[in-house]
């Protein structure tokens, strides 16, 4: 009899259980993945823990779990600084044996607790370092589930030990040791071929081997060698002395340090004997604590560490810090001064040169910063300096310039001679530089002695020259005196430097004492002019720009000229070569040969500066000549050196005067700008001469505060660029409102065409025109022509003199442009004047004249553009022979609709006053002809008009987000993410009328695309009216696949229905500023749905909805009030204003549309011919390519359950009017059909003889997963269950067939699966169990008896997703069977999501954890899904998309894993499978059940689960033993025909504790599981009992694996040979396994993986068969 009531203690449990979720542990903040503050991951949410609800047992369970050994110290107080967000609400309470802190018992805290009580803890770390004379040096070991083992040498090197000694808190590196230097180690070898990149927590983290994968032995362990000591604030080599102790950084007081502390910091960090130790905090004042005791060292220890220290008696500060200069573990000898030379490092004690195999710049500036010498100017070979003798000690050596010594960059070991001393390599460093404005102009500053001194006026022309020389600047400019780069800091050299202007460097000038002192004030400052006079040395220029500051980068090496290819060419690549030429900031970093192709040699390629060097040359690149690139990728630059523009006019040409300097464009005064000044202007901008100067902001006031320009410019009129001229400080105060403008004469025209929008190109060079040759002239090229002219889009590229021929010079030939310059001077083009044409060829060219103005380019308000005036058009005189000119002008698609009564907002200006009569096949709107109305028409009437777009979003959720696509040559396809941006989805944005850019994505962020991808490499500058009209690729040329395809996020006002049955019907909520905010029911009106079904292409409405009819919303309540006119197209256009009252989401509007989608001539609304709404109009879709994907996404939009069949062929019957949709191709993660890609609406490549239909199943299982539950079906939107006495087994076929799952297992009645709510289903089905649908059965009348919800009857059908190998059926491997074959699933971008499908599909509860790397063993068999992105919402793992059945690039070892959460049962310490302890598995811990809570019914559901067979005894007293770890908190009260003890309801435990002595035990009937037949019972042909029935199992796959675990079971001890064919003869009946796959560990041969219950492709001819020992 169960005991009633329960005790308060198992109430506080089982609340714990209930809502226990996988609370995850990190340490947060601290010095190393081992310490820091406790957070937990709870609920998606970090929370940090209070120091009141956490102790020494906590702790021990948490440094377990984060495998980092045992606690060392838990610290409260915040010490690792206060969290953030949540603090955890529960104390943790455990036992300290757990092993992970889900398992530890919690209950609520009885205090409230702040993030200044957040708990810190120190654990001993994961990694420690063995047998060396410090905790800082060692043989690696690394702790791995609680062992410690060693690293293999394999592939060990600096960076891996850089890890380690930073995880330690050790400092740097000194040494990476192989080898076993530090002695052999035992037991297991955990890591090897360790291959860190140097930025990773802990060495744990580094990519290498998997764990115990020994291809080693001991004898090359690894070790480490870390400094523990550092020296802070100039080099490696000098700086502030600063200790690690306790893992914090300590500084040292002079007056406790002396010499033999200094040699032994000295000779630890590897860096010669100790020159100078400086107190007084020469090197600054340090952080932190100050160390507390006296070092004491005898000056012989090898590491500081290791001296013996006393207690200090005075206080001291950051004041007194202590600075210690070493002698440097790198030299340069045998050069002029100590900053240039043979390379030398010091190792071991001795000094070795370097050999130069690989030797360049990047590692020559690594040397030259180490030694405080400022920049390398060059990298010799070849002994250049001498040959050294002794150790040659690196080669090979490849830095990456952030290293701090040249001994940590990447080389083959030490010593390894891999050449002679006459490859001994060499540096020169510069031990001058100018600072404050570029490499070649600025302060001068010399080094001596380790300190930078600033120069001061006894620097004359001929120091200059040396200077200028030595930094390879070309010859001196300007000497300038009075800090004109500002005061510099620190000592003024005290010395007058007397060169003779031909020395070399200016170390080698001599020197004498000046006669008076000399202040910052007078800090001399030098402009070197940036060319170098030697063709020794390198030089930056740029080419082809129109000035010295913008143009093609090239650069001199080797004697020669060349180009920079445009690979990763950026801002900070562009910003070098500005600030190296004096040319202020980068504006524009320029690719594809934007300034015109150069020639000869590409001199470098893949350039990544940082940003901070001095020259290009210093920036990493792919080395000399080293590329795969042609003259059409040469890079380019423009700067922002005081460059003039003309802003606001009507063309490039025109408007008002603005000048880009520090960063800002300033516009100009009218009282400071004469006719000189503009003269200058023109020619700058090659506008030819300046035609008016305009005061009184002609052409509009300027914007910003203090950006008026505060300089008087004072041009003699002959200069070539406004940078040139002199300027004086300004007189007067100016504002905006006396802003200069400036016509110059057009640099561009159009000649002899009917009006200035068409005709011959003809441009202004040099002052004088010419025209343009037509080789390569296309539609990009007569776009910025057409644009630079202010005339719209381009329509027409004319070739062949179509104007007439011009005369004079030809300036310009082979025209390329991209689609995004100002003018089309700036295009790539041949040099100016090559004439391989004549005039015979001239380009012209005709413009539109047309706009669309208010939404996007292919929808908007008509304008029209007549002598230089823009002009509305009158709806009365506009129809649809008119709408199709325009769009085709534009190069839309067909008009869609023109609407009237200013639907786009009313014009500005004049209305056309003219009825315009076009015949609809014009090919420009100017051909038609016109004649005057007889009526006046205002802007209240200007027609709007709407084209099919050329771009679109897809598969984003709404129109305005999703991957692009643009429509080309009678074809949509994708865009590449090469290169795509933010401004490239800026030009989407507008185009489509979608407000701002919010996110440019990649990589397929909304699915791949299919078809051709058009374009590659999109460069917009920002400013085009369509993506078409930017720069990029040919059409169709890329190197990219679709899983590269772009995608955009736009800002505009876009509204969506939620939570509805289906697209078309919801709560209202619109998308704005990035989020969703739902709608109040006071502000929105009939006219407003009106204009939300139209945007959402759901046809009219049919009901609006108030009080949270479709459930509150989150978040935001949208705050304007929506005044839509009833007639807009997008919500976007209403007008809006201000709400009056406060609105809550109990006030949420719904909206129920017409639906998108349709079903017609089917036997029901879930099958018949597919048609679907667009534009007011339905129409049905083409069956070219259709299939079940396509199929699911119109069943799951109807609410009608899973596709069955995907028809072709007109089977519903031939529809009438529009095809709209063809080509269709779902992923089936689109809510509505009208997402998925295909061809451009109304697209007919086929007739209404292949319209499409579709039969969805109508049926659904619900309760546990897709394919068990209680049996649905769907009939006239209503969903009804079946009674148990009218549903047999050939029924149960049926709707197992239609829903894709496995054959039937069991019909089960007594509402197994729950009783449902609404009608049963009110006949009775009589399948004859080959149907494939439920809905074709024939059905009677129901039978004389009446049935309720208590006869529901439920199905188990075989599920087509399994976990294998993971001990219970909610955990382990995922399987999933496809074409009759069982596979795996690939770990690439496996997630939660999945795993929640996974474990819902299988009625496992929630995902407690999605595994990768095969965690649950390897498989083998097929690989049938990878990169599987579900949605959450699928009911199927196979519904999710992914790349495609059997597509991939894994292996194996990437096998995809779940935990779930379900309680799941095992009988455990009985002899068989069958018997045993109960104990439930749930939430990821095993618990015993208390006898006292366990009862016969519930002994059935549990062997039945098991697959057991019926409950023999049910033993109390822990007759198996008693059990470890928890009790099950709860009372199972199972019915007895439960499938699972999962379905069982549950109580609180009754009124008695319980301990492990009340176990439960539980005997089921085996009537052997397993049995041997055909010889005795432990040798035999292998027969396995299930579902009633034995059977036997296939030899496929069958080994000594396998039989070891029948074995096993058996109890006749080990496997002697595992036999097939039939070798103890054929069996009879099923075969009820193939392809079995056992690790070995399984205590039954049903828990092995295999095919599938009744699943083989076998005979009996191949039933396996085991002998085993007896």
């Amino acid at each position: 009899m169960k005991m009633e009531g329960c005790l308060w203690i198992f109430l506080l449990a089982s609340l714990a259980l209930t809502n226990q979720q996988a609370r995850v542990p990190r340490l947060s903040n601290g010095s190393n993945s081992c310490s820091g503050r406790v957070e937990v991951f709870y609920k998606r949410k970090w929370a940090s823990m209070c120091d009141a609800a956490f102790d020494w047992q906590d702790a021990e369970v948490v440094c377990r779990q984060l495998d980092c050994g045992v606690p060392v110290e838990v610290l409260g107080a915040a010490a690792f600084g206060e969290g953030e967000g949540h603090v955890w609400s529960e104390e943790v309470q455990c036992g300290g044996n757990e092993t992970q802190i889900q398992l530890c018992p919690t209950s609520p805290m009885n205090n409230n607790c702040s993030h200044e009580n957040n708990i810190g803890l120190i654990c001993r770390a994961a990694v420690r370092l063995m047998n060396g004379s410090s905790r800082c040096s060692g043989r690696v070991e690394v702790l791995h589930r609680g062992q410690w083992g060693t690293v293999c040498d394999n592939r060990w090197d600096l960076l891996d030990a850089a890890v380690v000694c930073r995880e330690l808190g050790c400092g740097e590196a000194v040494e990476a040791l192989k080898g076993a230097q530090f002695g052999q180690g035992s037991g297991g070898i955990w890591m090897s071929d360790v291959e860190c990149v140097g930025s990773e927590s802990t060495v744990k983290d580094c990519k290498s081997q998997r764990w115990g994968a020994e291809n080693c032995g001991h004898h090359q362990d690894a070790g480490v060698i870390c400094s523990g000591v550092q020296l802070v604030g100039h080099s490696y080599c000098s700086g502030r002395v600063e200790l690690l102790h306790k893992e914090t950084k300590h500084t040292v007081c002079s007056t406790t340090f002396d010499q033999q502390d200094a040699e032994v910091v000295c000779r630890q960090l590897d860096c010669g004997a100790p020159v100078e130790v400086l107190g007084a905090a020469a090197f600054g004042k340090g952080e932190g604590q100050v160390w507390s005791e006296e070092i004491q060292c005898g000056g012989n220890e090898t590491q500081i560490q290791l001296c013996p220290t006393s207690s200090l008696k005075l206080n001291c500060s950051h004041e007194n810090d202590i600075g210690l200069i070493c002698r440097a573990a790198v030299r340069l000898v045998n050069g002029s001064s100590r900053c240039s030379g043979r390379v030398e490092v010091l190792h071991r004690g001795q000094w070795g040169t370097v050999c130069d195999n690989r030797w360049d710049l990047r590692d020559a500036a690594v040397v030259c910063r180490e030694l405080g010498c400022g920049e390398a100017v060059e990298a010799l070979k070849g002994a250049q300096f001498g040959q050294g003798s002794g150790e040659i000690w690196m080669s090979d050596v490849e830095c990456v310039r952030s290293e701090s010594t040249v001994k940590d960059c990447s080389a083959q070991k030490w010593g390894a001679e891999s050449c002679s001393h006459h490859q001994d390599a060499g540096v020169i460093c510069s031990g001058v530089q100018l600072v404050g404005r570029s490499h070649c102009s600025g302060r001068v500053e010399l080094l001596h002695k380790e300190t930078t001194h600033c120069m001061q006026s006894t620097f004359d022309q001929q120091d200059a020259e040396v200077v200028c020389r030595q930094l390879g600047c070309g010859a001196p400019v300007e000497v300038l005196g009075a800090d004109a780069f500002g005061e510099g800091e620190g000592q003024v050299w005290s010395e007058e430097i007397q060169c003779g202007g031909n020395e070399t460097q200016i170390q080698l000038c001599s020197t004498s004492t000046p006669s008076h002192n000399c202040s910052h004030k007078h800090d001399v400052g030098l402009v070197c002019n940036g060319k170098w006079s030697s063709q020794s040395h390198r030089v930056v220029r740029l080419v082809n720009g129109g000035s010295r500051c913008s143009g093609r980068v090239e650069v001199y090496q080797a004697g020669k000229w060349g180009t920079v290819c445009d690979d990763k060419w950026g801002m900070p690549d562009a910003a070098v070569v500005c600030r190296e030429l004096d040319c202020g900031d980068a504006v524009q970093a320029l690719g594809r040969a934007h300034f015109g192709a150069g020639s000869g040699r590409i001199q470098m390629n893949d350039v990544s500066c940082e940003g901070s060097e001095s020259t290009l040359m210093n920036c990493r690149h792919k080395g000399w000549d080293t590329h795969r690139c042609g003259h059409d990728e040469d890079a380019g630059v423009i700067c922002s050196a005081r460059v003039p523009r003309l802003s606001n006019g009507s063309n490039p040409c025109s408007g008002r005067v603005e000048v880009f300097h520090k960063e800002k464009w300033a516009s100009m005064s009218d009282a400071a700008f004469d006719w000189q000044d503009a003269k200058v202007v023109c020619r700058e901008l090659d506008c030819g001469a300046p035609v008016e100067v305009l005061g009184a902001a002609a052409f509009g006031e300027g914007e910003g505060e203090g950006q008026v320009w505060s300089e008087e410019i004072q041009c003699g009129g002959n200069e070539t660029q406004i940078q040139l001229c002199p300027t004086s400080p300004m007189n007067n105060n100016c504002s905006h409102e006396n802003n200069i403008g400036l016509v110059c004469g057009a640099a561009v025209r159009l000649v002899n065409g009917s009006s200035r929008c068409s005709g011959r190109v003809e441009v202004l060079h040099r002052g004088q025109w010419g025209t343009v040759c037509d080789n390569r002239w296309d539609l990009r090229d007569a776009a910025v022509v057409c644009r630079e002219l202010g005339c719209g889009d381009a329509l027409e590229a004319l070739k062949g003199a179509q104007f007439g021929q011009g005369s004079g010079e030809i300036w310009m030939s082979d025209v390329e442009c991209v689609g995004s310059e100002s003018t089309v001077k700036d295009c790539s083009a041949q040099r100016w004047g090559t004439e391989n044409c004549g005039h015979h060829q001239d380009a012209g060219v005709i413009c539109s004249g047309v706009q669309l103005v208010g939404r996007s380019h292919c929808s908007g308000r008509v304008e029209l553009l007549h002598k230089e005036t823009r002009h509305t058009v009158c709806s009365t005189t506009f129809d649809q022979q008119d709408a199709e000119v325009v769009c085709r002008q534009l190069g839309c698609g067909a008009p869609v609709e023109v609407l009237g009564a200013a639907a786009f907002g009313e014009g500005e200006g004049q209305v056309w006053s003219e009825e315009i009569q076009c015949g609809g096949d014009e090919t420009q709107i100017h051909l038609c002809s016109t004649s005057t109305p007889s009526h006046n028409c205002s802007h209240k009437h200007d027609v709007g008009l709407v084209c099919n777009d050329v771009v679109r979003l897809v598969n984003g959720g709404s129109r305005c987000s999703g991957r692009v696509e643009v429509y080309h040559a009678g074809e949509w396809g994708t865009v590449c993410d090469d290169s795509w941006g933010m401004t490239d989805a800026a030009v989407v944005c507008r185009e489509l009328g979608c407000g701002d850019a919010v996110e440019a994505l990649d990589l397929a962020h909304f699915g791949e695309g299919s078809g051709t991808i058009w374009m590659n490499q999109v460069s917009c500058e920002g400013s085009e009216s369509r993506l078409k009209n930017c720069g990029h690729n040919e059409w169709g040329k890329h190197y990219c696949g679709h899983h590269e395809d772009a995608g955009v996020i736009c800002s505009a006002r876009v509204p969506r229905l939620s939570n509805g049955s289906n697209p078309c019907s919801g709560r209202v909520e619109v998308f704005h500023k990035e989020k969703w905010a739902s709608m109040c029911d006071a502000v929105f009106d009939w006219q407003d749905a009106k204009v939300v079904c139209r945007e959402l292409d759901c046809g009219a409405p049919v009901e609006v909805l108030g009080a949270a009819a479709f459930g509150e919303g989150e978040g935001q309540v949208w705050s304007e009030e929506i005044q839509c006119g009833g007639n807009e197209t997008q919500i976007q256009l209403c007008p809006t204003s201000l709400m009056n009252n406060n609105c809550s989401h109990e006030n949420n509007i719904g909206l129920i549309c017409g639906a998108a989608v349709r079903l017609v001539n089917g036997s029901s609304r879930c099958s018949g011919r597919v048609e679907v709404l667009h534009r007011g109009q339905w129409g049905t879709v083409c069956d070219n390519g259709w299939d079940l994907w396509d199929a699911a996404v119109v069943c799951r939009e109807l609410g009608c359950g899973d596709a069955s069949e995907a028809l072709k062929g007109a089977q519903f019957g031939q529809g009438s009017g529009e095809i709209w949709m063809s080509d269709v191709e779902c992923v089936r993660s689109e809510s509505t059909v009208k997402d998925c890609s295909a061809q451009r609406w109304g697209t007919e490549n086929c007739g209404h003889h292949q319209d499409a239909g579709v039969i969805c199943s109508g049926v659904q299982l619900v309760g546990r997963s897709h394919c068990s539950g209680r049996v649905e079906l769907l009939h006239k939107e209503t969903r009804h269950t079946v009674c148990s006495t009218t549903f047999d087994q050939q029924d149960a076929e049926v709707v197992c067939r239609q829903l894709g799952c496995g054959a039937p297992v069991e019909v089960l009645g007594a509402a197994a699966f729950g009783e449902g709510e609404g009608q049963v289903w009110s006949e009775e089905i009589q399948c004859g169990g080959t149907e494939n649908q439920i809905q074709l059965c024939p059905t009677t009348p129901t039978p004389s008896h009446n049935c309720s919800h208590k006869h529901d009857v439920g199905l188990v059908c075989k599920d087509v997703v399994r976990l294998v190998t993971g001990g219970s059926r909610c955990s382990g491997r995922v399987e999933v069977y496809h074409a009759g074959e069982w596979g795996t699933v690939c770990d690439d971008n496996w997630d939660m999501t999945d795993a929640a499908v996974v474990c819902r599909e299988l009625g496992c509860g929630d995902a407690v954890q999605p595994l990768r790397r095969a965690h649950f063993g390897d498989a083998s068999g097929r690989i049938w899904m990878d990169e599987v992105s579900c949605k959450g919402t699928e009911s199927t793992l196979k519904n999710c998309g992914h790349k495609g059945w059997g597509k991939h690039k894994c292996r194996h070892n990437e096998d995809a894993g779940v935990i779930c959460s379900a309680r799941v049962p095992r009988l455990s310490n009985g002899s068989d499978p069958c018997s045993g302890r109960v104990e439930v598995f749930h939430k990821e811990k095993w618990a015993s059940m208390c006898d006292a809570a366990f009862d016969w019914q519930d002994a059935k559901v549990v062997c039945r689960e098991l697959d057991c067979g019926a409950p023999v005894e049910v033993l109390g007293a822990a007759a198996f033993g008693e059990g470890v770890g928890q009790v099950w908190s709860e009372e199972i009260q199972c019915g007895g025909n439960e499938t699972q003890i999962q379905l069982c309801p549950t109580s609180p435990t009754p009124s008695c504790n319980c301990s492990h002595k009340h176990d439960v035990g539980l005997v089921c009937q085996v009537d052997a599981v397993v049995r041997l037949n055909g010889g005795s019972r432990c040798s035999g042909r292998v027969e396995v009992y299930h579902a009633g029935e034995w059977g036997t199992v296939c030899d496929d796959k069958w080994g000594m694996t396998d039989a070891a675990v029948v074995c096993r079971e058996l109890d006749c001890g080990d496997a002697v040979q595992a036999l097939g064919s039939a070798h103890f003869g054929e069996g009879s009946g099923r075969i009820q396994m193939d392809d079995v796959s056992c690790e070995g560990s399984e205590s039954t041969l049903k828990s092995c993986g295999h095919r599938g219950w009744g699943s083989s492709n076998c005979d009996h001819d191949e039933d396996a068969g085991v002998i085993c020992s007896g």
